[in-house]
This record gives structure tokens, C-alpha cells and sequence, in this order.
């Protein structure tokens, strides 16, 4: 008898990705509103001498420095966030032409982490891990992919609907990616079989 890959994508918590976007939002415009604040109160304590201009020019500058902040704070915010047992992987870094500064030191965007914690093994199967790759962007919703990490071998077979299991624990119909012996993801899924 086989047995169908389980579809175990379990929900993290987490709140919606508009939300995010919104509290962004307003992060950015309290830091204007409080630029303009300050530079208001220093243009009254000068006796009007300060430029108008500088009010409204800190206020752009600190929503944009707001902005820079929250992104290039956002994977080590979103690490510090994760369970036990979940570990990054993989972290994907871009320099994009409409944010210039990304030349200079790119922007992490999105991550990679393999939840250890739903780590199975079958026993007949010694050497096989199944798992859950996590993919987690900057305000997408979180991706979860179950999959099996042949330890021995270093490789990786993704489940999906048309794998299954046999009596044994081998998986039919499961398409087998060839992995680097120094993959991180491998030696994290496989790291408590002694391997």
C-alpha cells in the first residue's frame, strides 16, 4: 500500500502582509511628522532666520531614511523572529537601480530557513529526512514546502501532490535534485542523523 506525500503546510503566525505594509507606512510618515516638528520648533527658537524649506526637506529626509531603515532591518528582524528550531539557510541580496544605495550595500529581501522542528524519519529509511523549507519575503505571505533530504546521498526531492510513499518509505514518483556536499540546507536537515 502507498501512501500519498502528507500536505502538511502548517500556518505560522503572522500578521497579514498589508498590515506590514501599512505600519510601514505609518512608521515613515511619524518620522516625518517628527522631523518637521523638530525643525519647525528650531526655526521659532531662531527667530524665523531658519529657512522654510528645511521643514519640509527633513521631514522627506527622515521618511527616507525611515524607509532604508526598516528595509535593511527587516531579515535581521524577521530572524529574531523565527521559533527554535527554524534556521536560515539562504538569504537573497539585490541591488535595484531605484534605490541606488543598494549598489553600495545590497538589500536582503528574502530568506530560506528549514523548520527542524518537523523533522520525520521513516524507519526503514535511515538516511532520508522529511522536513519543511521555508520561503519568507519582505511583505509576502510565508511559503512552506515539504520535502525529503536523502542524507546519504545529498540530495533533495520536493512532495507534492503526485509523490507518494511506498511500504517501505521510498518515495515514488519524486523528482531528485543533486545537491553541493557543502549545502547548507542539507548538513542543517541532516545534522542530528550523524551524517
Amino acid at each position: 500500500m502507498r501512501d500519498r506525500a502528507p500536505g502538511f503546510f502548517f500556518a505560522y503566525p503572522s500578521q497579514p502582509t498589508s498590515l506590514h505594509m501599512l505600519l510601514d507606512f505609518v512608521a515613515a510618515i511619524a518620522a516625518g511628522l517628527g522631523a518637521a516638528g523638530l525643525m519647525m520648533g528650531l526655526r521659532f527658537l531662531s527667530g524665523q532666520r531658519l529657512p522654510m524649506y528645511w521643514v519640509s526637506g527633513l521631514a522627506g529626509v527622515a521618511m527616507i531614511s525611515m524607509m532604508v531603515y526598516l528595509e535593511y532591518s527587516w531579515a535581521g528582524r524577521t530572524i529574531e523572529q523565527l521559533p527554535e528550531g527554524v534556521v536560515v539557510t539562504a538569504e537573497s541580496q539585490e541591488a535595484m537601480w531605484y534605490r541606488p544605495w543598494t549598489y553600495a550595500k545590497p538589500l536582503t529581501l528574502r530568506l530560506v530557513a528549514i523548520d527542524t522542528r518537523r523533522n520525520r524519519h521513516h524507519a526503514q529509511q535511515p538516511q532520508q529526512v522529511m522536513t519543511t523549507v521555508m520561503l519568507l519575503g519582505r511583505w509576502l505571505p510565508i511559503r512552506e514546502i515539504p520535502v525529503v533530504y536523502d542524507c546519504q546521498n545529498q540530495r533533495r526531492a520536493d512532495l507534492s501532490a503526485e509523490v507518494m510513499f511506498g511500504d517501505d518509505g521510498t518515495l515514488v514518483g519524486a523528482s531528485w535534485m543533486e545537491l553541493e556536499e557543502n549545502d547548507r540546507a542539507l548538513a542543517i536537515a541532516c545534522a542530528n542523523m550523524g551524517s
